[in-house]
């Protein structure tokens, strides 16, 4: 009977077995693999001190998690209490112009509610209809936003109805309205009739049909409610001599509007806010939100090595530091019921963004019973929901400084 040993070989092999293992569970493990990207960064806080800190301050694409910055600024700028305006004035022709105020959320529901207080104000007869979007410049471009019929890619305009998109029903080359609230108008049935069968909602592409489809809408609620409109639609400056009739105060606060903005990514309506909170002199544009919004983010926090280009994540212009949007969600930290839940996990709240080749993710995770603030931001591709698990092993780890 031979005593037994272990032998170089056999050793040299355990050996190089534990370190398979090893790697193998930290290529499971998702924060690991989220540092070994070479192209994303990541940043957590604990206790007020960074416990993970992965390439911090590079700048990166932030795509939807932009929409952040946005909703903090248009906080700080009117608080969650502000709601939109449109006014109304009556023209010395008769004519009803409807002046824009860049109200995102200007629905069906909303109209009706002005028009009700139009009727109680003693409207009853109307040469026309004039519609005023000149808060916003005409021929701006978003950067970043694509042709697309999505509603995702809607124009945005100072006087918008329903998102400027259409909801319509299709079938057999009928074209019909998808919901009880909206009236079908003419342009609605023009752009339907391209569609296939169905259930649709599309943008509407242009300032023009835009602008058209609101004048109909308006139209054909006015005579629902007993108000003749004799006129056509006219567009232009709501002329000098008209008379006021009306501001409606949208019934949804800013607080209402940034919950929606920031759980369903609505590109629309970050881009509504960020050319209001531009605004100079009863006018806006792109360029001057740009400029607006970067001043305003290097008072606050003492930014450099930083660009915005939109409101709502679109452009790859935009450039963001991991570190950079820890400073916003320390600023929004009072405003974390604003942000979505994770759906799979109780104790993540964040806000996604996603671009061809981009995916971040950004917001708090619940470790301990507190809520602390991470950024993550991979500017390559992923496999889908990586970004999730990241959050849930960070709400998990039993010691984030570890990494």
């Amino acid at each position: 009977m031979h005593a037994s040993s272990t032998t170089p070989r056999q050793i040299t092999a355990f050996c190089a077995l534990l370190l398979l293992f090893a790697g193998m569970s930290a290529a499971a493990d998702p924060i690991s693999r989220a540092i070994a990207l070479p192209n994303a960064s990541l940043v957590v806080e604990e206790g007020g001190r960074s416990v993970i800190a992965d390439q911090a301050d590079r700048p990166m694409v932030p795509a939807s998690t932009m929409k952040l910055i946005t909703a903090l600024a248009a906080i700080e700028r009117w608080g969650l209490q502000y709601r939109f305006t449109t006014d109304f004035y009556l023209g010395n022709d008769g004519r009803l112009w409807i002046k824009g105020g860049g109200d995102p959320y200007l629905v069906s529901e909303e109209i009706d509610s002005a028009i009700a207080a139009l009727k109680r104000a003693g409207v009853r007869d109307l040469a026309g209809i004039g519609l005023d979007d000149g808060l916003f410049a005409s021929d701006d471009r978003i950067p970043g936003r694509s042709s697309s019929n999505n509603p995702y890619d809607a124009p945005v305009t100072a006087l918008a109805v329903n998102f400027n998109t259409i909801n319509v029903r299709v079938s057999g080359g009928r074209v019909s309205s998808a919901e009880p609230q909206t009236p079908i108008t003419p342009i609605a049935k023009r752009l339907g009739a391209s569609m296939g069968n169905g259930k649709q909602r599309v943008n509407l592409k242009t300032r023009s049909n835009a602008l058209t489809y609101a004048g109909e809408l308006f139209q054909a609620k006015l005579n629902a409610a007993g108000i003749g409109v004799k006129g056509g639609i006219s567009i232009g400056r709501t002329p000098a001599g008209a008379r006021k009739l009306y501001t409606h105060r949208n019934s949804r606060t800013l607080e209402t509007v940034l919950t929606n903005m920031l759980k369903y990514s609505t590109n629309f309506v970050a881009n509504s806010l960020f050319l209001k909170l531009g605004e100079q002199g009863g006018s806006s544009n792109m360029a001057t939100s740009q400029r607006v919004l970067e001043d305003w983010a290097r008072r606050k926090f003492g930014w450099r090595n930083f660009s915005i280009e939109d409101g709502a994540g679109l452009s790859r212009g935009n450039r963001i530091s991991s570190a950079q949007l820890i400073d916003v969600l320390n600023a929004m930290a009072p405003y974390r019921r604003l942000v979505a839940q994770q759906k799979d996990n109780a104790n993540v709240r964040a806000k996604t963004g996603t671009l061809r080749g981009v995916s971040c993710y950004a917001g708090w995770v619940r470790r301990g019973g507190s809520w602390v603030p991470f950024s993550l931001l991979i500017n390559q591709p992923v496999e889908y929901g990586f970004r999730q698990q990241v959050a849930s092993a960070l709400a998990s780890a039993a010691n984030l400084a570890r990494y």
